[in-house]
């Protein structure tokens, strides 16, 4: 029994435990900060942010100012589209004027006959070609923007017929034409007022269109507090289709702007004829200067 004893005190020992070393004691800087257990997420991963203010809703100090919609005028007749201090501008709005068929034939003689080229303009000094072609008739030359257009006595007959016809309806006398074709949808032209001091105080324009449909657009002059800001002023669309006569008379050209824009789907070839009657330009005025409504003082 003593030998069992003796193995079982050996055996023991085998399964004894080893005495546990404490780990060696390390030294607390004395200004660490806390472990925060619970950081504030961020947005990059890279430290904790400042918790955000609790928001608080203030009352705009400018009123909210709703966009006007845009009008679309397409029935014939005549139309007010605003009354200001320089007066009532007005619309009158004639489509099938010309036959179709006569339209039709009227439209390919022009467009055939007609003296059609590319002028170069110039904008903030630089030149561009106008996207469109153009022609001018008239007994005097007529300047716009910073080119010229020179005197043309040789008007197709045509036109002369035509011209006949749109004085006839409108009870107006015209002595000048410009022309314009627009050759596809790329083809435009951009925002202006036909106001220039050569066609005289509140000119009547009529305006005849041959071939593929265009909108012809129209915005009113911001009010001398908006800065020229044309974000809030009223907007009107006119679609003018094949025969289709548009005359602008009263304060139009002082109150409003006109356009016709680039399109994003196929159109065809357009004809403008806008008839107008033109002057000898004021004496002490560079051609081409602007004739302005200025109200009067009290």
């Amino acid at each position: 029994m003593s030998d069992k004893r003796q193995r079982a005190r050996v055996q023991g020992s085998w399964a004894k435990q080893l005495p546990k070393h404490s780990a060696p004691k390390v030294a607390v800087q004395i200004n660490q900060q806390p472990k925060n257990e619970n950081p504030a997420p961020t947005s990059w991963g890279c430290g904790p942010q400042k918790t955000p203010k609790t928001f608080e809703f203030h009352q705009p100090t400018m009123p909210v100012r709703a966009v006007p919609p845009e009008k679309v005028i397409e029935q014939a007749g005549i139309h007010d589209i605003s009354d200001g201090p320089s007066g009532v501008s007005r619309l009158r709005l004639l489509p099938g004027f010309l036959p179709p068929e006569e339209a039709d034939w009227m439209f390919s003689k022009l467009l055939a006959e007609l003296p059609w080229s590319q002028k170069t303009n110039y904008r903030q000094g630089e030149a561009y070609e106008e996207p469109r072609l153009t022609c001018w008739f008239g007994e005097l030359p007529y300047t716009y923007a910073r080119s010229t257009m020179d005197a043309n006595t040789q008007w197709h007959p045509l036109l002369l017929t035509l011209r006949d016809a749109v004085e006839q309806a409108s009870g107006c006398s015209f002595n000048s034409l410009l022309c314009n074709m627009y050759r596809d949808c790329h083809d435009s032209i951009g925002w202006h007022s036909d106001d220039e001091a050569s066609l005289g105080n509140k000119p009547t324009i009529a305006s005849l269109s041959l071939g593929d449909t265009r909108v012809f657009s129209l915005r009113k002059q911001p009010a001398p507090e908006e800065n020229g800001d044309y974000t809030y002023v009223e907007r009107i669309r006119v679609p003018l289709s094949h025969g289709t006569l548009l005359l602008m008379d009263g304060a139009t050209q002082d109150d409003w702007q006109h356009q016709v824009a680039k399109e994003y789907h196929d159109r065809g070839p357009r004809i403008n004829l806008t008839f107008r009657t033109i002057f000898p330009e004021p004496e002490g005025h560079r051609p081409g200067t602007k004739l302005r409504f200025t109200p009067k003082q009290p």
